[in-house]
């Protein structure tokens, strides 16, 4: 199985995703892109500039290019795309040359798990975050939700405690199974 774990930062994505490769007899964790770039030198930011989300972009690509399976994906290309298309500087992205690239990828997955900010929000994050926090999942929901790049993927919306979670991820994998 290759499942990636999507949402806006501070949603319970990494958690979710730590717990689920345990659950998982032989899988693998890939960090989030900004992580292993972090991991291997690349200094960001307080807000990483549009060039550092493409590099981010091209690293999610990257990861989901290896032919590896029984992986588990902190973020995908989607969540990515979120953060370039709430910065500051979005005009200056331009999304069609980098389509073609994140349809192949996302198609590689077998899973896309959603993890939403809930109402109430679980997660007491600064005000300074909020705003940013929720259009990026207001982004990420229309991106995985709603299908807004009809890739036709197959997605899990999840919610409650990070048990509850990976309770309803496992349920959906052995439903599938099936």
């Amino acid at each position: 199985m290759r499942i990636a774990i999507s949402g806006t930062h501070q949603a319970g994505k990494t958690t979710l995703a730590e717990a689920l490769t345990d659950a998982l007899p032989g899988h693998r964790l890939v960090p989030e892109p900004y992580r292993a770039l972090e991991d291997e030198g690349h200094e960001f930011g307080d807000m990483p500039s549009l060039e550092d989300f493409e590099l981010m972009l091209a690293r999610s690509c990257e990861s989901l290019e290896s032919a590896e399976a029984n992986l588990v994906f902190d973020r995908c290309p989607l969540d990515v795309l979120a953060y370039l298309q709430t910065h500051e500087d979005a005009e200056a992205f331009t999304l069609e040359p980098w389509l073609p690239r994140i349809e192949a990828v996302m198609a590689t997955l077998d899973l896309v798990v959603f993890v939403p900010i809930e109402q109430p929000d679980r997660v007491a994050v600064p005000r300074s975050e909020a705003a940013l926090r929720a259009e990026v999942d207001d982004v990420l929901r229309a991106a995985v939700l709603d299908d807004a790049y009809d890739l036709e993927l197959p997605v899990l919306e999840v919610a409650g405690a990070p048990a509850a979670r990976l309770q309803q991820v496992m349920a959906h994998l052995a439903r599938e199974a099936r």
